[in-house]
């Protein structure tokens, strides 16, 4: 049986007792069935990993005791991702996905051809922290609000952002990985794709690199997963 993971807000130390939030406490008490002295991990970015056991459970009220730390906190390269404002099913998964490849930070934006017109920041945090409590890493994402994309580019700090733009010309994104380093950002446009004034909009910013994934056309979240994969580990190999 796997030991679940949860993240805690700090600090984190050993002999320190943490309240479960109550859907934590819902969840380790009514989906995995667990009861008082059953181990459980505990983590944040700022003070790693540590090892507990769960001291109450009642409902949706829980606390937790730390022992020992199994990881201590480690730097993460700075990534961002930036997704089009999706439908639910597809956003949920794409920023499950966001996580699991290590986004540093999720930003929704808004395009001409989104076809949602916002995203839900609370549900999308609590999918972002799941998935960090299953892919086992120190840190959760931030959520950024949903802004529209000409505002998040106007104010953008985060070194050098690659674009998949797959109905335009451009470097195919094992060529831009030679030379990139953190922090840095990937967008991913629409299910219609960007219209063409974006897209001259987001080539003539210095800091826009356009990629191409390959030959086919692909669907926004994966190709999401396909560039952010291949950053990913890119960042990872120059630590």
């Amino acid at each position: 049986m796997s030991i679940p993971r949860l993240h805690a807000e700090g600090p984190l130390a050993p002999g320190v007792e943490l309240a479960l939030t109550p859907a934590q406490a819902h969840h380790i008490g009514h989906v995995l069935r667990r009861a008082p002295g059953a181990a459980l991990v505990a983590f944040n970015a700022t003070d790693g990993e540590f090892t507990a056991e769960l001291t109450a459970l009642r409902k949706d009220r829980g606390a937790l005791r730390l022992g020992e730390r199994l990881r201590a906190p480690a730097p993460e390269p700075e990534l961002v991702a930036l997704i089009a404002a999706l439908k639910r099913e597809a956003m949920d998964w794409a920023v499950e996905k966001a996580t699991e490849l290590g986004a540093t930070r999720i930003q929704p934006v808004l395009t001409r051809r989104c076809v949602a017109g916002h995203s839900n920041t609370e549900r999308l945090s609590a999918i972002a922290r799941a998935a960090a409590e299953q892919c086992e890493r120190l840190s959760v994402p931030l959520l950024g609000e949903a802004r529209p994309l000409h505002a998040v580019l106007d104010g953008w700090a985060n070194g050098p952002l690659i674009v998949a733009a797959e109905r335009r010309e451009a470097r195919p994104l094992h060529d831009i990985l030679e030379t990139l380093t953190a922090p840095c950002g990937f967008l991913v446009g629409p299910e219609g794709g960007f219209e063409r004034p974006e897209l001259d909009d987001l080539a003539r910013r210095p800091f826009v690199s356009l990629a191409t994934l390959g030959p086919r056309i692909l669907r926004a979240e994966t190709a999401l997963v396909a560039g952010l994969g291949a950053i990913s580990l890119a960042l990872d190999a120059r630590r």
